[in-house]
């Protein structure tokens, strides 16, 4: 079985989401926020406010084309998806899953934009940023699962393990 690699927007639940996953199939989990903060040795924000936004997105695409790991659930940053070369080894490697999640939902969720370690341009809002990686998401993505508004982990959890075995069995 190949990887699951969790894509969306900030907010949308994937790292929670993926622990949940991870315990589901059987799999070990890895967040690459983590490894680019200690990878940095500071957190995503400061890399952020510190190095610039061109800075921590190379960086944050060394991580992920760089990624080696099998039978692993990977929560990726939100702004993964613009890594070309992260992307298509994340691919190589694994089964990507987009965890949709409406804007009004993420907006309810992330409140600290300017402080979470989010890539964006500066004078950007989330809907700015929501508008400019959706296209992304949905290009990158092999499955996507709704996950409307914050409701029932264990039925969205239910939902992205079908949905997994769904596509193994049809590729």
């Amino acid at each position: 079985m190949k990887n699951i690699i969790l894509i969306g927007m900030p907010g949308s639940g994937k790292s929670t989401l993926g622990v949940l996953l991870a315990k589901a199939v059987g799999y070990s989990f890895i967040d690459t926020d983590l490894i680019i903060s200690r990878k940095a040795n500071m957190p995503l924000q400061q890399i952020l406010d510190t190095d610039g936004l061109d800075s921590f997105l190379k960086l944050e695409e060394q991580v992920g084309e760089e990624l080696e790991c099998t039978h692993t659930v990977v929560a990726t940053g939100g702004s993964m998806v613009f890594g070309e070369k992260a992307m298509k080894n994340l691919r190589k490697n694994g089964i990507v899953i987009y965890i949709k999640v409406p804007i009004e939902e993420i907006k309810r969720r992330v409140t600290n934009i300017r402080t979470r370690g989010i890539a964006f341009h500066k004078g950007d809002t989330l809907d700015d940023v929501y508008k400019e990686r959706t296209p992304l998401y949905e290009k990158y993505a092999d499955i996507t699962v709704d996950f409307p508004d914050g409701g029932d982990l264990e039925n969205t959890i239910d939902k992205m393990v079908a949905a997994y075995k769904n596509y193994v069995k049809e590729n």
